[in-house]
């Protein structure tokens, strides 16, 4: 693994000395279709080209955000095409597996329509969730023009954060990388914690209402 974010981080320095604040761009676009590509990565290293003078943090800014914009759209649609043959259809078909319903897509929809605001925009600053927070988005046909806004402000947040400590950390831009790896972390363990919540509960319920079926005879006869 360890071998893999290496290769990464080169190529991602040569795309960006090559191409400039294009190649910013470009990167923060693959960032959002292929999550493997760490925004910890670009931006920390476009702010150490900011200390050295060979960018200007505005553009990079800029850059990063136009990139990571054109990149949600992309899934945006994806959702707005998935909804209904791919993720209902899904659940229609294996849900009842995987204790899913889609009363659970209407509700969590829902949710999604009064808050999704909030959502998308603190959804750009969570590890994973960030590139993944268009596709509700999209299925739920949240107004594009407010979609663009709050994914523009969350991620102008997140790649400020990260532009900033490279420009401060300089040379050593990468010692960001120990700090966002225990953020994602953290992340990871409180989503782990909240799926194994959801099915707890799930299968808990499932086997309260089957207790309660196999009783009703019982009463009957009496």
């Amino acid at each position: 693994m360890a071998e893999i974010l290496e290769f990464i981080r080169v190529v991602v320095e040569s795309v960006i000395l090559t191409l400039g604040y294009p190649g910013i761009a470009l990167v923060m676009f693959i960032e959002n279709i292929f999550p493997p590509i760490p925004s910890e990565v670009v931006i920390p290293f476009a702010g150490f080209l900011v200390e050295r003078g060979e960018f200007s943090m505005v553009a990079v800014l800029v850059s990063a955000t136009v990139g990571v914009l054109i990149g949600a759209v992309v899934i945006y649609y994806i959702g707005v095409w998935a909804d209904e043959p791919v993720v209902r259809g899904f659940v229609r078909r294996y849900g009842k597996w995987l204790f899913l319903s889609e009363e659970d897509i209407d509700r969590a929809m829902e949710f999604f329509d009064r808050y999704g605001e909030w959502v998308v925009f603190f959804g750009r600053l969570i590890p994973i969730i960030r590139s993944l927070i268009s596709l509700p988005a999209g299925m739920n046909r949240m107004r594009l023009p407010r979609f663009l806004l709050f994914t523009a402000l969350g991620s102008l947040i997140w790649n400020t954060v990260l532009g900033v400590a490279g420009y401060f950390l300089g040379a050593n831009w990468e010692r960001i990388l120990d700090i966002t790896d225990r953020y994602e972390k953290v992340w990871l363990v409180l989503m782990a914690l909240a799926v194994i919540g959801f099915f707890g509960k799930r299968i808990y319920d499932a086997r309260k209402k089957a207790a309660k079926k196999s009783m009703a005879p019982a009463e009957e006869i009496e």
